[in-house]
């Protein structure tokens, strides 16, 4: 256990409410005199020595590349968090591969701020490093903006990754402390869905930078699908690029049919990089893990994509964020009209005053669901109107796509910041469930 804080309230509940199938405590650092029932790091280093080498070689011969090597939880934005089961062959790889399309070499010196308990942060930042011989930092135990900052002034880092939301406060404190980083040459963005807008100006921040879109999940090892330096302008901005080597991709509709090409549908990932299945969890692990007609396993990712003929992926959106908006009378029957938030976030960051959007549809009783935007605007801009914000939308997206209830994000305002998972994405069904909440209680008083 890596404990940060004091541990002797920690051991006293250990002690106390005794855990069955809790073997061992080990605890990295201590601040406690009683602690006969637990172990320090250092004690278990001293322990190796009364193993003898054979007994370590039988472990090591033991070992197969296709093992579990550990356990990562996901993120649990749609349920609660399952361990993804993931393999030495599937996250060695996946570093590889990913390293080599960012073209990452020894003499990279990569900051990392995603943390190490997600799939970026370990297999694209920390394993892919190790296996390009680059020299990784890891900036702060927790996020925290300007530690990134410091970071890349005292290392001369030639390389960031980030989520989008980590490189939106990045970009804020260099502004705040007028500082300039000239040595950041590249960089991996994912995590949820970039902002074509955003993305011109984390490279126009770190000018000459070639930021690279990785898409992938926890289930499939980290990354499938990553841009290169080759790739076109436009697909660097509007696609996640073409699959890594050795990933197969496929586009289905509802019926898992394959459709063609451009055409949208879930996007499903097969090859090494898949998960082994979900730690005692048989149910969801048959859910996620299909197996075609011939015995091909797919992950079906429950997003919304379509790949185009010369391999680039487009996501379009996470299909349970879709927006069905329809008059119920007759919505079940025609299906409703769908609206894809991540266009709309898309425009709302090209207004000058807004730095971050986030939508998602509200429930409402003449139309099933009602598009609402969660707007963070720029330091020291003025905010735009709901009028304001709705004739942006109208003029390239069209009325029906115009948010119909506006959320202020920030400090003072109901919502202080965007609720987030631990890797930084922004928790949808939280903003979900606060936006319900505030039409209700509009609509009691």
């Amino acid at each position: 256990m890596v404990n940060f804080g004091s541990t002797r309230f920690l051991i006293q509940h250990i002690q106390t409410h005794p855990v069955p199938g809790l073997k061992q405590t080990v605890l990295i650092r201590t601040d406690y005199v009683d602690t006969h029932e637990t172990l320090t790091w250092d004690d278990v280093l001293l322990l190796g020595n009364s193993v003898p080498q054979q007994a370590l070689h039988q472990a090591q011969r033991s070992v197969q590349c296709h093992d579990t090597v550990y356990l990562q939880f996901t993120s649990g934005t749609a349920g609660l968090p399952k361990a993804a089961m993931l393999s030495h062959f599937g996250i060695i790889n996946n570093g590889r591969m990913c390293g080599a399309r960012l073209d990452l070499n020894p003499d990279d010196i990569v900051c990392c701020p995603p943390p190490l308990f997600h799939a970026f942060g370990l297999v694209s930042g920390l394993i892919c490093s190790l296996a390009c011989g680059a020299t990784i930092v890891l900036p702060s135990r927790d996020f925290d903006a300007s530690a990134v900052v410091d970071a890349l002034k005292r290392y001369g880092c030639t390389v960031l990754h980030g989520v989008p939301t980590m490189f939106v406060a990045i970009l804020q404190q260099l502004q705040h402390r007028k500082v300039k980083v000239k040595t950041v040459r590249a960089g991996m963005v994912g995590g949820m869905k970039v902002a074509p807008s955003l993305l011109d100006e984390i490279q126009a921040t770190f000018s000459p930078m070639d930021l690279r879109i990785i898409y992938g999940m926890t289930e499939t090892s980290a990354g499938s699908f990553m841009t290169a330096a080759t790739d076109p302008a436009r697909e660097k901005l509007e696609t996640v690029g073409k699959a890594l080597p050795h990933v197969q991709a496929k586009v289905v509709d509802s019926q898992n049919h394959i459709l063609p090409k451009g055409i949208r549908g879930e996007l499903c990932i097969s090859g090494y990089l898949l998960q082994k299945g979900y730690y005692k969890n048989e149910e969801k692990t048959a859910e996620a893990l299909v197996r075609d007609e011939n015995g091909v396993i797919w992950i079906h990712t429950g997003d919304e994509a379509s790949i185009d003929e010369k391999g680039y992926c487009r996501i379009t959106g996470r299909i349970k964020d879709i927006i069905i908006r329809g008059e119920l009378a007759w919505l079940e029957s025609l299906g409703g009209e769908n609206i894809y938030p991540t266009e709309i976030e898309e425009r709302l960051m090209e207004h000058p005053d807004i730095e971050q959007a986030a939508i998602v549809g509200l429930k409402d009783d003449k139309y099933g669901e009602v598009v609402a935007a969660f707007l963070q605007s720029l330091p020291q801009h003025n905010r735009p109107s709901l009028n304001d914000v709705k004739d942006w939308i109208w003029q390239v997206l069209g009325r029906h796509k115009a948010p119909v209830h506006v959320f202020w994000v920030g400090p003072g305002d109901p919502i202080g910041q965007y609720p987030v998972t631990g890797s930084g994405k922004i928790r949808k069904d939280v903003l979900r469930e606060i936006g319900n909440n505030m039409i209700a209680g509009q609509e009691n008083n």
